[in-house]
């Protein structure tokens, strides 16, 4: 079996880039990948975000466990094959794309290397006609590994977010070092491990894939970045704004229940034109001094079926979102539209993620800043949303 595959770097004057995130179970790859795509639709880019094949597999009803050592070999085959095909609908699609791509693969073809002796692994490639510097060193232009929260975040590791998670933290470790392995050799490989917090982590993530691209981001996702929100006392026009996207967001808060005392839930419909994405957010009190937020991509049925679950005592919160930058800064305005609550009438709020001063940051000189809001209750979208 052969899959030849031109160049990444550029294609019909544009660019396509193949990011592979990694790692051991609990890495956080689903939410990396829904923040990774976000930020590279927001600045104009195609994203295509593709499914990890495993789990589609596993929720078939395949257990793992009970395969035995040659079912493993055809299941692990198989998988590859399927994983390739499945990539391969999303290159073709970028390589005709006019705007420039990135594809962020949800595991890439050397991950099943891990689960299955390095002899056996070997076989399929030769069987199959494969070349493993092919599909580790050239297939992606760049691959992430994400360490487990199995090592050094213990307090973070559950198998909640995945029903086909079965990992204790032992297991987790060892997957997560042989998964690392596997990838050694690719020419641009990099580590993102818990020495910082979660949103950190993301953020160090999507920083070096904008380094290696070479879009130059700013202070957006320095460590000590966080984000800071501004009240705007009217919207100028469009003319005055640098380069923009809007995008059309409803957010709806879920009931929880009473033994989820501090969680909230919330979904969000954001696009551009008619199309759109569809999100589930559970934002959690704290952990170890950090609110821990998890994102799910949904599809359109899901997100329908989940609206059914809306909290009566609040309303949906509907924005045009722009986004922008200015003197190397990324920005987020979201301006409030009917129907809405009074409180939210002729409501403007830009946002920032930054780890400048408030003497430091640079804000747009075409927006008349009424004061700066953030951590004021008065300006969360949970208190907004309030009927």
């Amino acid at each position: 079996m052969t899959d030849n595959l031109q160049s990444t770097n550029q294609s019909h004057g544009h660019k396509v880039y193949k990011v592979v995130l990694t790692g051991g179970p609990c890495g956080g790859k689903t939410t990396t990948q829904t923040r990774m795509a976000a930020f590279f639709e927001e600045i104009g880019w195609k994203v295509f975000k593709v499914p990890e094949t495993s789990t589609i597999l596993l929720s078939g009803g395949v257990k793992f466990a009970e395969l035995d050592e040659c079912e493993v070999y055809n299941y692990q085959e198989n998988l590859l094959k399927v994983m390739l095909q499945i990539e391969k609908t999303y290159f073709d699609l970028a390589d005709t794309c006019h705007k420039n791509c990135i594809i962020i693969c949800d595991r890439g073809a050397m991950d099943p290397s891990a689960y299955i002796e390095a002899d056996k692994w070997k076989q399929i490639m030769d069987s199959n006609e494969m070349n493993i510097i092919q599909y580790r060193d050239e297939r992606y232009d760049q691959i992430l590994h994400l360490v487990s929260c199995a090592s050094g975040a213990e307090s973070f590791y559950t198998k909640a977010n995945n029903k086909t998670r079965s990992e204790g933290l032992k297991l987790a470790r060892e997957i997560d070092s042989k998964t690392k392995q596997v990838w050694v050799g690719h020419p641009y490989f990099d580590v993102i491990d818990n020495t910082v917090d979660f949103d950190g982590k993301v953020h160090k993530a999507i920083k070096a894939v904008c380094r290696r691209i070479g879009i130059d981001v700013g202070d957006r996702f320095a460590p000590d970045s966080i984000k800071r929100k501004f009240l705007v006392k009217c919207l100028p026009e469009d003319k005055v704004f640098p380069p923009f996207q809007d995008f059309d967001v409803v957010h709806d808060y879920l009931v929880v229940t009473d033994l989820d005392i501090g969680t909230q839930a919330r979904l969000r419909r954001r696009g551009q034109n008619g199309r759109y994405t569809y999100m589930h957010t559970i934002r959690r009190p704290k952990i170890d001094d950090q609110v821990v937020e998890v994102r799910k991509k949904l599809n359109r049925r899901d997100y329908e079926m989940l609206l059914a679950q809306r909290d009566d005592t609040r309303q949906s919160v509907y924005k045009k979102r722009r986004c922008f930058l200015w003197k190397n800064q990324y920005f987020q305005m979201d301006v409030y539209k009917e129907p809405y609550h009074s409180r939210c009438k002729g409501l403007l709020l830009l946002e920032t993620y930054t780890s400048k001063s408030a003497q430091g940051l640079q804000l747009p000189c075409f927006l008349s800043i009424e004061k700066e809001v953030t951590n004021d209750p008065e300006y969360s979208m949970y208190l907004l949303s309030l009927k």
